[in-house]
């Protein structure tokens, strides 16, 4: 039994959901960043799954190479973030997101 193209988009519009929910409703700024983690990778699985859908003559792997640089994109911005939480945590010993919102100092 082969899954169809809906139920990929499901799984990726579930995803993202959960991802947008956490994203704006946590207070520790770490699991907003595995929220948007979790976001970027329901994109990589519509990406992936509309490349393997899609009615091409020649099997070209445009979604796979997307799905590449956006997950290339991801640790980039994952590496920036978390340095940017371990010098806020050590200036404000908080990871709560509505502590360290001012950056006036």
């Amino acid at each position: 039994m082969e899954a169809s193209l809906t139920s990929y988009l499901a799984l990726g519009a579930f995803l993202f959901c959960i991802g947008l929910y956490g994203a704006l409703t946590k207070k520790n700024a770490v699991i907003v960043l595995l929220c948007i983690e979790l976001m970027l990778n329901a994109a990589n699985i519509n990406l992936v799954a509309f490349n393997k859908f899609s009615v091409s003559v020649t099997q070209d792997l445009t979604g796979q190479i997307f799905s590449l640089f956006n997950i290339a994109i991801a640790a980039a911005e994952a590496a920036v973030a978390v340095a940017i939480l371990i010098a806020l945590y050590r200036a404000r010993a908080t990871s709560n997101m509505y502590e360290i919102n001012e950056l006036k100092d």
